[in-house]
């Protein structure tokens, strides 16, 4: 079974996916490295701190040091191009939405490693392209609302529906 590192860019996508990622990724192997990069310091990535535990999700902490330049992107690279020299993994879930990870995505499917990206409909083309399979997590996660919402009324009376 392939071993994949995934690194998750916290300042791009919320951690209301978390499970959904997990879930897909376990489609495609075991995740070994789990990490989750942001400034913590920011309301929108400290919400991560809820399930960094639950998910044993290794958080690395990367301040942004200048007002609109994101720290976190570089840490990502760094860390990605480590993994990938330490020969541990057979592939790589990047979860972003941010195409300044395109080239990391094909330089990493130029080492033979399965690069699987995950991020919203908003996703630039460039990124989507650049992975081998790219899963769309906000469309994923409507869809999963939709069936839990079908499983929720298939269980109720037709009176009670009506009462909704």
């Amino acid at each position: 079974m392939d071993k994949i590192a995934v690194l998750i860019d916290a300042e791009n996508v919320s951690k209301k996916y978390i499970k959904l990622i997990m879930d897909e990724v376990n489609e495609f192997g075991t995740p070994t490295y789990k990490r989750v990069y942001g400034d913590f310091s920011n309301p929108s990535v400290s919400s991560w701190k809820d399930v960094l535990s639950t998910y044993a999700l290794t958080p690395v902490i990367q301040f942004n040091y200048v007002k609109g330049k994101n720290s976190s992107d570089s840490a990502i690279i760094i860390d990605a191009m480590d993994i990938l020299y330490s020969g541990n993994v057979n592939g790589f879930c990047l979860v972003t939405s941010d195409s300044d990870f395109t080239k990391l995505a094909n330089r990493l499917r130029e080492a033979g490693m399965l690069v699987i990206g995950m991020g919203e409909k908003k996703t630039p083309t460039s990124l989507v392209a650049a992975c081998e399979q790219f899963k769309y997590l906000d469309l994923l996660f409507a869809e999963e609302e939709e069936e839990q919402l079908k499983d929720l009324l298939a269980g109720l009376h037709p009176a009670d529906i009506a009462e909704l």
